[in-house]
């Protein structure tokens, strides 16, 4: 209860002694004594634990220890049946089976027509339902439950497998080394190799042991010697950029590179960057596909989707294609009628383009000697010009995207030589 003014005085008295050392320490339930210089709210349980006793009982861990893993606490019985079947049907108990340790609509028993409820018959006994509390950690642990000996079975399991696989291409190589017997050697060492491997010749004899070693290897290597990867294709740190997260490189790494005297570039001609694929060959097939999908579906057809029915959509975008070329050609043929002009649209015929034949002679310096003389093309500018101390025109030159002159390598047109 309250208490009265000389009683606050004496408990704050004989507290300023205890902190001073000069009165004993305060014990609690176990005899420990109590730091007095602890504050009160750390001191004091609250009222919904409460002993009316003084000490820090209430300060330390009261819950229990959860376990942690399996191995602390024991797991689910599965299958296991509490007791014996009932004989008649019990409140609350499943209507199907007539167990009595889970409802109905959580029955794992094959639905009857008639339930146990109605018929009485083949009562099922009570499953073991075991309550089990776990930590957070072992909550969510993906092994937890798991037995092990369940692998081990599995591998018991295999090895028969592999024993009587084993076996069985074991009686193939003997039938085919009888056969092999009336024909020559080749075909013989033929026929190891075709049936012969790397785990299927572990248990075969020393016949077996002198096989080619092209029969062994059952893991091929799917990446040629001769394939350079991106980022070794040119070891310019000013070259195109490699993204080694998308394994990418978009730009071409040869671009501008050029080591001939005649100013050939050493590009090979089956790599010129990623984005020289993405607009080759049926990519950009592929892409007014998916651009049909989009604009079909704003139109309110569900159906035609690129990446759900990609079938569906090559389907539709051909009859798409067929319906407006129909009405391209039906519209231009309209043209045509009402003005007039067929005769300009029909191509000539492949005979009146054929070149004709002309006999001309050359002497051995390239000089036309005999025959049609073909005068040379002539230019509309002057030629020849070098202006600025140049040796040669604008335009002789090429590097990294731009024209130039080839005796001073500079790019600005007009520049001083």
């Amino acid at each position: 209860g309250r208490l009265s003014r000389d009683d606050y005085r004496k408990q704050k008295e004989l507290e300023a002694a205890r902190k001073a050392g000069t009165a004993p320490a305060e014990l609690d339930e176990d005899g420990n004594e109590i730091n007095p210089h602890i504050p009160t709210f750390m001191s004091q349980a609250p009222w919904y634990i409460s002993t009316g006793k003084t000490g820090l009982q209430h300060q330390r861990k009261w819950q229990k220890e959860q376990p942690t893993t399996i191995g602390d606490t024991k797991w689910y019985r599965r299958g296991e049946r509490m007791g014996t079947a009932p004989t008649k049907f019990r409140k609350g108990a499943c209507e199907n089976c007539g167990a009595q340790s889970h409802r109905t609509k959580d029955c794992m028993e094959r639905p009857r027509k008639k339930g146990a409820r109605w018929t009485g018959k083949d009562m099922q006994a009570d499953e073991a339902v075991d309550q089990i509390d776990l930590s957070y950690d072992a909550k969510r642990d993906m092994w937890n439950g798991y037995d092990g000996r369940e692998h081990q079975r599995l591998m018991q399991e295999w090895e028969l497998v592999e024993e009587a696989r084993r076996k069985r291409k074991a009686s193939e190589l003997d039938d085919a080394r009888a056969k092999a017997k009336e024909k020559e050697g080749a075909a013989a060492a033929t026929i190891e190799e075709q049936l012969g491997s790397s785990d299927e010749d572990e248990g075969a004899g020393p016949e077996d042991a002198t096989a080619s070693g092209k029969s062994k290897s059952t893991v091929r290597n799917l990446r040629i010697r001769e394939d350079t990867a991106k980022y070794l294709r040119n070891l310019d740190p000013e070259s195109a950029f490699y993204d080694p997260k998308t394994r990418s490189m978009r730009e071409n790494p040869y671009a501008g590179k050029k080591t001939d005297e005649d100013g050939a570039t050493t590009q090979p001609a089956y790599y010129a960057g990623d984005n020289f694929i993405r607009y080759s060959a049926e990519v950009q097939e592929i892409r007014k596909r998916e651009v049909f999908a989009w604009e079909a579906g704003e139109r309110g057809n569900s159906s035609a989707h690129f990446q759900a029915n990609p079938t569906q959509t090559a389907l539709m975008y051909g009859e798409f294609v067929d319906k407006r070329d129909t009405i391209k050609n039906s519209r231009q043929q309209a043209l045509v009628e009402q003005y007039g002009g067929q005769e300009h649209l029909e191509a000539p015929a492949p005979e009146l383009m054929r070149p004709e034949e002309r006999y001309v002679e050359y002497s051995r310096t390239g000089q036309v000697v005999a025959g049609d003389i073909q005068p040379a093309a002539r230019s509309r500018y002057r030629e020849d010009m070098r202006r600025l101390n140049h040796t040669a025109v604008f335009g002789s030159w090429w590097s990294d995207g731009h024209w130039g002159y080839a005796c001073c390598k500079q790019t600005m047109k007009n520049a001083y030589c």
